[in-house]
């Protein structure tokens, strides 16, 4: 892994690169473009940029409207205030399949210091429980212009979760992209490691931590929460035996959810779930709220192995 980087200025320079190939992109924005980096598409797209005030309601319904005259709507704001227009998602989005994508920055305990009515832990389930909705969360800055390059082809509503911060650079950019498809990023037999977004990068840690304790775990990243690898997580939990999945997401609803859907319809397995366990988050640093929530990668670490007494 290299050095962190911004994610929501990767999002905001990728946004600018496929604006520049496809001129029915457009970028509707909730007055907070600079925090999102849209701002980026804006300097370089005025006449494609459209700021809506804080009115989410609003943006998307006019998001709909224009994908319905063939135009590719991106609608930039922060997880947590998308959830205002869930009427709207439902009728005007999600119902009639219509091609906007929904960006969700600042998600999950990353913007901790902005209080934690900024936070939200509940997106993956909301969306993901929300009929034709793709629900994505990428790992690193090059997984985030991959996705943005695939879902733009793609004439179908999609959620994207992105965080605020730096993170670490995992993929290569020569690396093959495969939609749809979860990463093994590391193999072994004795725990199956199953990840999403970019909480990935403390399980990869975690992976070390066990590898150095002599125990051989495999580490599964899932970008595509829905529609999910199910082949992949199956052949995961029976190389393994046992399932941990680890996210930055209440464990009802999102992807310890998800799997344990999979896995208890095809190959019924041991799975202990990691996560925000049905509680609201706290203002703080997103560093001190990882620690809390026990998701830093010697928290994790730490966890599986007390999980893997279950299994001798």
């Amino acid at each position: 892994m290299s050095e962190p980087l911004m994610m929501r200025e990767a999002f905001g320079k990728a946004l600018v690169d496929l604006g520049m190939k496809h001129p029915n992109i457009v970028v509707l924005d909730a007055d907070l473009a600079n925090s999102t980096k849209a701002s980026f598409f804006r300097d370089e797209f005025p006449d494609r940029f459209f700021q809506v005030g804080v009115a989410e309601q609003n943006m998307l319904g006019v998001a709909a409207g224009l994908a319905y005259v063939g135009l590719i709507p991106f609608a930039v704001t922060y997880a947590c205030f998308l959830k205002r227009g869930l009427d709207q998602i439902r009728m005007l989005i999600a119902q009639p399949k219509a091609n906007v994508k929904l960006i969700g920055s600042y998600s999950g305990l990353c913007a901790g210091l902005s209080g934690k009515s900024h936070q939200t832990v509940q997106d993956i389930a909301i969306m993901r429980s929300m009929p034709n909705m793709t629900v994505v969360a990428p790992l690193d800055i090059v997984e985030t212009a991959n996705v943005l390059r695939v879902i733009t082809a793609k004439p179908v509503p999609v959620y994207v979760r992105l965080v605020r911060g730096p993170t670490s650079v995992v993929f290569s950019k020569d690396e093959r992209f495969i939609p749809e498809k979860a990463i093994f990023l590391r193999t072994g037999t004795d725990i199956a490691l199953i990840s999403t977004g970019t909480q990935t990068v403390q399980v990869l840690e975690a992976a070390d931590i066990l590898k150095a304790k002599g125990i051989n775990p495999c580490v599964l990243h899932v970008c595509w929460i829905k529609p999910i690898d199910e082949e992949s997580i199956v052949k995961a939990a029976k190389n393994t035996g046992m399932v941990m999945t680890i996210e930055e997401h209440n464990i009802i609803g999102g992807l310890g959810s998800a799997v344990a859907e999979v896995l208890s319809e095809y190959h019924p397995t041991l799975i202990k779930r990691l996560g925000i366990r049905d509680t609201f988050g706290q203002t703080g640093s997103p560093s001190d709220l990882i620690e809390k929530y026990e998701l830093t990668g010697a928290q994790i670490a730490s966890r599986a192995c007390t999980f893997l007494k279950r299994k001798s």
